[in-house]
């Protein structure tokens, strides 16, 4: 009977620490946000920024991402099925970290092509392509010139359906350049180190896959 009883007490505090070790573990995979009602920094949360979705939404997922960036480019569809998920419901806002070699040149385009009203168009058609002029172009070979990734830009923008001069013209307008610039100084306020970065109502993401962002987002949805 008494090695019963200690079997019992046993198998329950096992199960404690495994409950407790899991919600501990939950919790270490989102960084602390802004408190409730606080409002979301302006440095997070810019007004002109691309967005999907109601801008009174209670929910507002902010991406930091490079167009160069490979996890970015595999993390993608992901993204796209959460917009289509919580459609309505979450505002979906994009943000430019543009660590690598093109992704400038990647991200001005796609601030061009927005203004003919294919942001998210090309933003998809750059991570589609990226094999073709990011950073694994040729597996070794030597990197691409500007001039040659510029071409391949106008070479989608076409396929795009879009007017190549008018981009052409946008690409090369200060305001497009400002914004990323100031893009990447909200970069380093946020200390965003890695891509894609995202930060839900406010509370960053530490450990990137499907199940914690769809979680977090129905967490505060729930609120």
């Amino acid at each position: 009977m008494k090695t019963k009883v200690l079997f019992l007490i046993v198998g329950a505090a096992v199960v404690a620490g495994a409950l407790y070790a899991a919600s501990t573990y939950y919790r270490s995979s989102v960084q602390s946000g802004p408190a409730p009602g606080k409002k979301i920094p302006e440095e997070l949360l810019r007004t002109d920024a691309p967005t999907i979705g109601p801008a009174d939404a209670k929910v507002t997922v902010v991406e930091f991402y490079d167009p160069e960036c490979e996890a970015c480019a595999a993390f993608h569809p992901v993204v796209k099925g959460l917009q289509k998920e919580f459609e309505g419901k979450v505002r979906f806002v994009s943000r430019y970290a543009t660590f690598h070699r093109n992704a400038r040149t990647a991200a001005l385009y796609t601030e061009a092509a927005g203004e003919q009203g294919r942001y998210w168009e090309m933003q998809s058609k750059l991570f589609e392509e990226q094999d073709e002029w990011g950073e694994k172009h040729g597996q070794g070979a030597q990197p691409l010139s500007q001039n040659a990734v510029s071409t391949l830009f106008d070479k989608y923008a076409a396929e795009l359906g879009l007017n190549v001069d008018q981009l052409k013209a946008s690409v090369n307008d200060p305001k497009n350049a400002a914004r990323i610039d100031r893009d990447m100084r909200d970069v380093e306020i946020l200390q965003v180190r890695r891509t894609p970065t995202f930060f839900v109502n406010g509370r960053q993401l530490a450990r990137l896959n499907q199940q914690d962002l769809r979680a977090l987002i129905r967490e505060e949805l729930a609120k």
